[in-house]
């Protein structure tokens, strides 16, 4: 833990350390001074001393341009724009600048660092259930997009992208009987952008629903399933027979790409859209060309330039025509990017980069020279399949419930993370990182678990297997039963609520269908008469009247049969 709250300390005074402006006499600790954090000031030689044994690791949160005009050896880069506007900041009472966590795949670094110098201590993998902040900016759905949220991380650590590999599969697997006996085999893999997280392979687990946040590309036809921030977008076109020559119309008044194509009598098909964006880091202006029918993606255009980027706010000096912007004739001071469902395509209108005039007979070869095409196109419902090319694609709303993810090296590498292999060579861990979402998990069981009266829980998850109702508490005998029960429950390890309110029996009723469990027992003056209590299950599909002593076996066979239920 002192690594930790050192390397926190070391990392809020990265200024400081470059400039080596730090005092070279040691500060009183905040033992002296209570109701202070427990940290103290450190000379610079003092600072260079720990890092040099590898005790802490310095964190550099600037700019790439700033840490290249200057950082201290061996820190680490994770600029601020890499992780962007979701990592929650803001200033304690000193006025020191904070961040939350919501990712800790560098902890679980250093806390592996010094536990695994040689090969022999690989494989292995560490997990965590922690709590994660983001500054989410539309916090919505109860708990599917929250600002703070509890997630279970695991991270392995291997020699070999093969034992990863391996390794990965059987996460992969489990995972999926995670979410079968959790109540929701619903759910199915996807694969995903890795994002900021890095590394090359990720997959999403997704429960399909129409109130999901995310949407998911599925093939009817063959296994292929995708996030849409990670689906190849495939167009065909077929070339016209007679090439068009390029022409200018006066088009007055229309910006649209709707509005043009009606004006021109032509299909969207046919046209290519000019969709424009800046850098975040230096407002450069980013012109993508696309089929008008078409939509960017914006992560695959954020990955394709390495940097965030935002919508443009077109002026006049940067020398474009809001609706009328083409590939003929643009201004150079700026990137300029062409959409694969452009490559092949003839006879296109356009923008002329002119006030109310396109082009039509466009033929890109031809009047804009060779360019380089990209898969920056979001793909549609009905569109083609990457994996079976058939037209089979359908586009559906999902949650995400958890993602695993082959980091690599990234982490390893940049926070020198270090083995002996066999032949006592130093190499860099190579890591795998495995996460479920509880609260969205929880959110998701529910959606796909209830009725018109509350939840329905699987008893794996439940919060209690059993809700005992006592009605007429103010019954001595009913009461007596209940406490038995109640009492016996306990003692054969099931969980139970008990509601010995003096409420009525609705109110009571609908207090336990709200909670959800699985089995509910009624004791109640009217069921004693007769010898018997009333045993059910939360979905009402078993309603009986059970003899007082076959209560408990009776609970307890219920119990097996769903857990039974969801082993299979």
């Amino acid at each position: 833990m002192r690594q930790i709250l050192l390397f926190a300390a070391l990392a809020a005074s990265l200024a400081l350390l470059s400039g080596c402006t730090l005092s070279k006499t040691k500060a009183d600790t905040a033992e002296d001074a209570p109701g202070k954090a427990a940290y103290h000031k450190i000379s610079a030689e003092e600072a260079y001393e720990m890092m040099a044994s590898q005790e802490v690791v310095v964190v550099d949160v600037r700019t790439r341009e700033e840490y290249d005009g200057g950082h201290i050896e061996n820190a680490v880069l994770v600029p601020n724009e890499s992780i962007g506007s979701e990592m929650a900041r803001f200033q304690d009472r000193s006025g020191s600048d904070v961040v939350l966590g919501m990712t800790h795949e560098e902890a679980a670094v250093q806390l592996a660092r010094g536990a695994a110098k040689s090969h022999a201590d690989y494989p292995f993998m560490i997990y965590q259930i922690q709590t994660k902040f983001r500054d989410e900016g539309r916090p919505r759905g109860g708990l599917i997009r929250v600002r703070e949220f509890t997630m279970k991380d695991a991270y392995s650590f291997h020699t070999s992208q093969e034992d990863l590999e391996k390794y990965y599969q059987e996460c992969y697997d489990a995972y999926n009987r995670i979410f079968a006996r959790a109540g929701i085999p619903e759910v199915i893999t996807v694969k995903s952008d890795s994002g900021m997280m890095g590394g090359s392979i990720s997959h999403e687990y997704m429960l399909l629903t129409p109130v999901g946040e995310d949407s998911i590309a599925v093939c009817s036809e063959c296994d292929y399933r995708a996030n849409m921030e990670a689906a190849q977008s495939i167009v065909e076109n077929k070339a016209d027979d007679v090439l068009e020559e390029l022409k200018k119309e006066y088009t007055p008044n229309i910006h649209t790409i709707e509005d043009i194509c009606e004006f021109l009598h032509s299909p969207l098909e046919k046209s290519c859209k000019a969709v424009v964006y800046q850098k975040n880091a230096t407002d450069e202006y980013v012109v993508i060309f696309v089929r008008g029918d078409l939509d960017i993606n914006e992560t695959k255009l954020t990955n394709l330039l390495g940097e965030a980027v935002h919508p443009a706010v077109i002026t006049e000096e940067c020398g474009l025509h809001a609706g009328f912007i083409g590939p003929v004739g643009l201004p150079e001071n700026m990137t300029v990017l062409f959409d694969n469902s452009l490559k092949g395509a003839t006879n296109l209108s356009c923008g002329a980069n002119e006030e109310n005039h396109h082009y039509v007979g466009l033929n890109i070869p031809r009047d804009v020279g060779e360019v380089e095409y990209n898969d920056l196109a979001k793909i549609v419902d009905g569109g083609i399949c990457p994996q079976c090319g058939k037209h089979t694609i359908k586009i559906s709303r999902g949650i995400e419930v958890g993602n695993i993810f082959q980091l690599g090296t990234k982490y390893t590498k940049s926070m020198h993370m270090t083995y002996l292999d066999k032949e006592g060579n130093e190499q860099y861990p190579i890591m795998g990182c495995y996460g479920i979402g509880v609260g969205r998990l929880a959110a998701s069981v529910c959606e796909v678990r209830h009725d018109d009266y509350g939840p329905i829980w699987p008893i794996t998850i439940a919060p209690w297997q059993v809700h005992l109702c006592c009605l007429r508490a103010d019954d001595a005998e009913a009461k007596a039963l209940a406490d038995k029960l109640y009492d016996e429950m306990q003692k054969d390890g099931i969980e139970v609520i008990y509601d010995d309110r003096n409420v009525r029996p609705g109110v009571m009723f609908s207090d336990a269908d709200l909670l959800g469990c699985p089995v509910r027992v009624v004791v109640s003056p009217r069921n004693l008469a007769e010898g018997c209590c009333e045993v059910m299950t939360r979905t009402k599909s078993i309603n009986e009247k059970v003899a007082v002593d076959d209560v408990i076996p009776q609970v307890k066979k219920m119990i097996k049969d769903m857990f039974d239920e969801l082993n299979k």
